[in-house]
């Protein structure tokens, strides 16, 4: 647990609201202990919260639409599968003999749940200041994607009707190659047209690299 404790930058005083924030149901069933099924409602509560009053003060010109879309797009699975792989969650996971054998411990919806029972889990054993900073560390760098895309087209669907204003055209996207550990990977997009290179992209994910490759793209047209 101390090492957990290492990666996600926080120290309980209580180590078993730790251990049972990484409780999955199954291993609870085993052993007839308390999973973290009521940890994990409390912190998705916290997450929105938090989530909320951060978009709201640092982004005040954001509309309401706008600051829901953003929560929406960064409060989800995807983003919380991301925070649980980036601390390794899956090497500390309690979770029952079916369950290990069917993968549980990379499964997206049980790594996404466990950060948000770790973070009812800080608030309970630190206070909401610490939740708070767990939360905001780990989720600015998508809050401030997300803020810079919300009510725009994206890049890629900007280039798409921009080719293909005279009629159809092939466009395609490829990701030509991924560099450094899974936990912190760059990806070369390279989308082209009618099999002609428009441009190269890297990102940190592969959609980012390929909306980095339509952005510059669109700035090589214009």
């Amino acid at each position: 647990m101390e090492k957990l404790e290492e990666n996600i930058g926080y120290q309980f005083k209580n180590k078993e609201l730790l251990k049972k924030a990484l409780t999955h149901t199954s291993y609870a069933y085993e052993h007839g202990v308390e999973s973290n099924e009521k940890l994990e409602f409390l912190g998705d509560s916290i997450l929105e919260f938090i989530s909320s009053i951060y978009l709201f003060k640092k982004y005040p010109n954001l509309k309401e639409g706008e600051m829901t879309k953003v929560r929406a797009t960064v409060v989800c699975e995807k983003s919380l599968c991301k925070i649980a792989q980036k601390h390794n969650f899956s090497d500390f996971l309690y979770l029952g003999k079916s369950e290990i054998q069917s993968g549980g411990k990379n499964r997206p919806a049980i790594l996404a749940d466990s950060v948000e029972a770790v973070i009812a889990a800080i608030y309970l054993d630190g206070g909401l200041e610490d939740a708070q900073q767990f939360i905001i560390q780990n989720l600015k760098e998508e809050i401030e994607i997300a803020s810079k895309n919300v009510g725009q087209k994206d890049y890629k669907t900007v280039l798409q009707e921009k080719l293909q204003a005279h009629g159809e055209v092939e466009i395609k996207y490829t990701i030509l190659k991924e560099t450094g550990p899974d936990h912190d990977k760059t990806f070369e997009a390279q989308v082209e047209c009618n099999h002609k290179v428009l441009a190269v992209g890297l990102g940190k994910s592969k959609k980012q690299a390929e909306m980095e490759a339509a952005r510059k793209a669109l700035e090589n047209i214009e």
